[in-house]
């Protein structure tokens, strides 16, 4: 069975494990105060333009989302976002069982505008009895998307500016960060993420790593004794050096123009995910979301769909009518091409 169903069902990039053994038996402090988690952080400060920036790095996506806001938040307050964002439907009510309400707004193509977070402002405010509902606090947003879509600098600018009108906080998601900025569409820089973000994060789980995310807190009023959130959580990892050591190996040699692994690996899959989403075309399939990432969503005759399965695995995503269903087909850093090639020959024969 070839996988196409996620992007993190491989192991790690052979940067980060090379990084890993050398450096097995060096003799650290805990809980990311070591040498190689601050030169990852300084790596990263530089690469935002933001020298003043927190980074803090986290086990997994679910742990940053839910620390993050629960630090950030009144326990009066929730945070809005799109109904398919992923702390609404697909972490368990992490986010709640802190406390604090998911407020989801219709998305469409997985978005959000600036138009739909005022108006929700707007309207908490005018009601008569806003004290008696969850105030909207932050906006968490996902780039890419759920959908594998992106928001442009336009629309993260609208709604950055909204935010900062508003008081709200904004946070973006960016477990699959690396497949946004490489994607052929993508017009969105790191400096823009954090001139126009309270707080953002870079992907590693999905993105190359074994393992975890890097969190950049670009409010200061956010990242002041974030540590003691970070710890009541249950996210300070004892051997926090193995996570620095990670984003060192991904982003080695990053000078803006994309040469280290993180990028490198990322526009790859970015690039054999948009050969399959052509060969699916080719044969009159629509796409469900109009993905430029390495997220692909085509809607498939249940027969052609039945034939694939045989050797293809993919993720269930909707059923638009009785006989065709929407599949995504996901690529990853380690996709191979003679899969791709394989699943190519496969498409074209159905």
């Amino acid at each position: 069975m070839i996988r196409f169903e996620c992007d993190y069902g491989e192991g790690a990039a052979q940067p980060v494990l090379d990084l890993l053994q050398s450096t097995n038996l060096v003799q650290t402090p805990g809980y990311g105060t070591d040498d190689y988690c601050e030169q990852a952080r300084g790596l990263i400060r530089t690469l935002c333009d933001a020298p003043e920036a927190g980074v803090h790095f986290f086990v997994g996506a679910t742990q940053a989302n839910f620390t993050l806001i629960d630090a950030a938040l009144k326990p009066w307050q929730g945070v809005l976002c799109a109904d398919s964002g992923h702390i609404h439907v697909h972490e368990t009510g992490a986010v709640e069982a802190t406390g604090h309400k998911c407020l989801a707004l219709p998305g469409v193509q997985g978005k959000i505008t600036a138009e739909q977070i005022r108006r929700a402002w707007d309207e908490h405010w005018a009601s008569d009895s806003h004290e008696h509902t969850v105030q909207p606090g932050m906006v968490y947003l996902s780039n890419p998307t759920e959908d594998g879509t992106l928001y442009t600098k336009e629309e993260l600018t609208d709604i950055s500016a909204v935010c900062y009108d508003c008081g709200l906080y904004l946070f973006v998601d960016g477990a699959r960060m690396a497949y946004g900025l490489t994607s052929p569409a993508n017009d969105l820089s790191l400096e823009d993420y954090a001139n126009l973000c309270d707080a953002f994060y870079l992907g590693g789980t999905k993105c190359g790593a074994l393992f975890g995310e890097a969190l950049v807190i670009l409010n200061g009023e956010l990242d002041r004794d974030f540590r003691y959130a970070i710890k009541q959580h249950g996210g300070m990892l004892a051997k926090g050096r193995l996570l620095g050591l990670q984003f060192l190996a991904l982003l080695e040699g990053e000078d803006g123009t994309g040469c280290s692994p993180y990028y490198r690996m990322a526009a790859r899959a970015d690039a054999l995910a948009l050969r399959i989403r052509a060969a699916f075309e080719a044969k009159g399939c629509p796409m469900l979301f109009d993905s430029p990432t390495n997220q692909q969503f085509p809607i498939l005759p249940d027969a052609w769909l039945a034939k694939l399965g045989e050797k293809y695995a993919t993720s269930w995503i909707a059923k638009p009518d009785e006989s065709h269903t929407a599949v995504r087909f996901c690529t990853s850093w380690a996709t191979r091409e003679e899969d791709v090639d394989a699943l190519l020959a496969d498409i074209a024969a159905l």
